[in-house]
């Protein structure tokens, strides 16, 4: 009887959602991620992103980014309906920033991007070793429009951490500077755990963004001003093929583009497991691609295959295709 029970007691803890916790250590996480980083050699972007919330790491292969361009490029023309030529496009071809999104499954150089040694190691640092795509897409930017606010990818003011809970990685596809309508961050601002208010913005003339925006400008009078950015911003201005981590409180905006042609980069936002993704997961209509991964399990965890929560009436999985993480790292 006694042997009876102590089997039953077993069972029960062998599927405690809590009891399959003990024995875990964040701390084993955690050496990983160092170690992983150290072997990359990345300690000096790793002091950049805790001091002053954002690195600079030089990733992709100039193959992969023209292969990333043309991916976007035949995004962008079956959806506008007209050839769009990189480095000569007007405003009348293509006017402002239109956000391109779901590309993960557009084509094989998405997926291969997604793990990028170099920067999956600092996203890990930032959101855990179980962290999750959140979305990728690309920021499309033509000649004119208006620059993108500064902001805050983290939660709501009174909601944010020095935990970073998001993180982005936003690989640069084409050359960036101020007229190429660049990104632009604010130094140490994930310090302040706040978004950045109206006088932390863009302005022109004395005036805010908002402000500007609250008139309702006409198009042409909005590719015509002269926009001035953020006390203690900076410009960056970086090559294809660079990509920049940041912690999820960076204040950061973007350049209008002065110049013909586009500004294309390809943006990878993550979150920790526990939060809900931009784009939903558990997509289904491309197996080919998760059979193309399956020796890579880090594909699917990205993926939020291995994500504990979610199920519907079957009710949890406790078996080890889920994993719920227990500290920061892990």
């Amino acid at each position: 009887m006694t042997e009876t029970l102590e089997k039953s007691a077993a069972a029960i803890v062998g599927t405690s959602p809590v009891s399959r916790r003990f024995g875990r250590s964040d701390g084993e996480a955690f050496k990983r991620t160092m170690a992983r980083i150290d072997e990359l050699g990345l300690k000096e972007n790793l002091l950049e992103l805790e001091t002053q919330g954002y690195t600079v790491v030089p990733v992709l292969s100039a193959e992969r980014v023209e292969r990333a361009k043309a991916a976007i490029l035949r995004r962008v023309e079956k959806q506008t309906g007209r050839t769009i030529d990189p480095d000569t496009a007007t405003s009348a071809d293509f006017q402002g920033m239109q956000y391109q999104h779901y590309l993960i499954f557009d084509d094989p150089v998405f997926q291969e991007i997604l793990l990028e040694p170099k920067p999956l190691a600092l996203m890990s640092y930032l959101l855990g070793e179980s962290c999750v795509l959140s979305s990728m897409g690309c920021h499309f930017r033509g000649p004119g429009g208006m620059p993108l606010p500064f902001h805050a990818d983290g939660a709501a003011d009174g909601l944010m951490s020095s935990v970073s809970m998001v993180a982005n990685c936003n690989y640069a596809l084409t050359p960036y500077s101020a007229e190429a309508g660049a990104l632009a961050i604010v130094p140490c601002s994930h310090l302040k755990q706040r978004q950045p208010s109206a006088h932390e913005n863009w302005s022109a003339g004395g005036e805010t963004i908002a402000d500007i925006m609250a008139r309702n400008p006409a198009q042409s009078d909005l590719d015509t001003i002269e926009w001035e950015l953020p006390r203690g911003a900076v410009t960056l201005t970086i090559n294809p093929g660079d990509a920049v981590i940041w912690h999820g409180n960076t204040w950061h905006g973007g350049w209008r583009r002065d110049l013909p042609g586009v500004r294309m980069n390809l943006a990878a936002y993550m979150c920790r497991q526990h939060m809900l993704p931009q784009e939903r997961r558990g997509d289904d209509r491309y197996p080919e691609v998760f059979q193309r991964y399956e020796n890579e399990p880090r594909f699917a965890q990205l993926l939020g295959e291995k994500t504990f929560n979610g199920w519907r009436e079957e009710g949890p999985d406790f078996s080890p295709k889920k994993f719920a993480p227990v500290g920061l790292f892990d």
